[in-house]
């Protein structure tokens, strides 16, 4: 019997044992089978049943310390490396995932979560992960431990200077660390847009904002800024300006950076090598291109609100500019792709697969229409992808 007909043709059992399987990660003893299958049976195996019962799975602690953490860790590092160890980043997110808070908030907000009641383990603290560590190391209940704080009381960062994810440290020490900040407006986009610079790429954009430090001839061929570098600059240096106060700082010896910390340049404070707020790693390598764009503050502009990236569906009741990484974080996340693609790693997630016919992409669809409609909860999407993918 083929894959596709034994989905097809699985009972409410099967279809419980599955449901809990793909959301817990764990193994579910027969009591639980039991009651997952009362809640299909109950509602006569509709939609609606298997999206309780799956509600109910999700109950299980290991959908946040196992399933949750598993999902989320690739997004914290460059190496998409889901072996890395917990941390700010991925806490905040399972928390915000559990307590059913507006997901687009994880790239805005002035928030955080850390362990409360957990015996032993170390406050939190702006240069190492040890808080988190421990956590994961003594096979802490994530579900029950967790709680929300804001990061301008934790971290000591100004409210207005908040991100969501994109201020904790675990980001900072990923995509902040050297470099330009680019890294953290590319990887954003990649983890929480589901698109890459490859695909938002447009030439046709104006490269009057683009910086100093990009060769306009790269090779001795002008040809290849035109045509290839401008695609992607011209769209990403407008938006990534608007993290020019930050940067991650860490010792020479410290080369992955385990003892840093999170920097921001605040109000009334001045790098010594730009003579204003903006950090150096935005003026480096200056004489690539002397005329190139010198960026004297956090401002930012959507350039791709016009041109191909309309196809992003970005919010019209948004201005598409502001100030610092807080309203470019609403930018993104007020997108129509942002929703969707919460609903594709989910999907990819919970069935194991991309959606690879009609029936999956209008499922795709319908789920993100919901997901809107439910206020952003990922739960929503967690246990409607979950009764899709449990067989009828």
């Amino acid at each position: 019997m083929s894959i596709a007909s034994s989905v097809a043709e699985a009972g409410s059992r099967e279809q419980a044992k599955r449901i809990f399987d793909r959301l817990a990660g764990v193994p579910a003893d027969e009591a639980t089978i039991d009651a997952l299958q009362a809640a299909i049976d109950g509602g006569g195996g509709s939609d609606a049943a298997k999206i309780a019962a799956a509600m109910q799975a999700m109950n299980n602690p290991a959908f946040y310390s196992v399933t949750l953490k598993n999902f989320v860790t690739p997004w914290t590092n460059r190496d998409a490396n889901v072996f890395a160890p917990l941390n700010d980043y991925t806490a905040t997110i399972i928390g915000m995932v559990r307590d059913d808070i507006d997901f687009r908030k994880a790239l805005y907000d002035d928030i955080i979560y850390v362990a409360q009641g957990v015996p032993g383990a170390p406050a939190y603290s702006n240069s190492n992960n040890d808080h988190y560590e421990y956590l994961e190391n003594n096979h802490a209940d994530l579900k029950a431990s967790l709680v929300q704080r804001t990061q301008s009381a934790t971290t000591s960062l100004r409210a207005e200077a908040t991100a969501g994810i994109m201020t904790t440290r675990a980001a900072a020490k990923a995509f902040f660390i050297d470099g330009t900040n680019r890294a953290m407006f590319r990887y954003t986009l990649l983890n929480h847009l589901c698109n890459d610079l490859e695909q938002v790429k447009d030439i046709t954009r104006v490269s009057d904002r683009i910086r100093q430090d990009v060769t306009r001839s790269p090779g001795g061929d002008s040809r290849l800024f035109n045509n290839t570098c401008i695609g992607c600059h011209s769209g990403m240096d407008p938006m990534a300006q608007s993290l020019a106060y930050y940067d991650f700082v860490h010792t020479v010896d410290d080369e992955l950076g385990d003892a840093g910390s999170l920097s921001y340049n605040d109000v009334g404070m001045t790098d010594p090598f730009t003579g204003t707020r903006v950090k150096k790693k935005y003026h480096i390598n200056e004489n690539n291109f002397k005329y190139g764009f010198v960026t004297p503050d956090d401002k930012w502009d959507n350039y791709w609100r016009a041109g191909q990236n309309q196809v992003l569906g970005w919010d019209p009741n948004l201005p598409g500019s502001g100030s610092g990484a807080k309203s470019m974080g609403q930018e993104l996340a007020y997108s129509e792709a942002f929703a969707e693609c919460q609903v594709k790693k989910v999907f990819k997630a919970v069935c194991l697969r991309n959606p690879v016919d009609s029936a999956d992409r209008n499922r795709i669809d319908s789920m993100t229409t919901s997901f809107k409609n439910s206020g952003y909860k990922m739960k929503q999407v967690f246990a409607e992808t979950a009764s899709y993918c449990a067989g009828n």
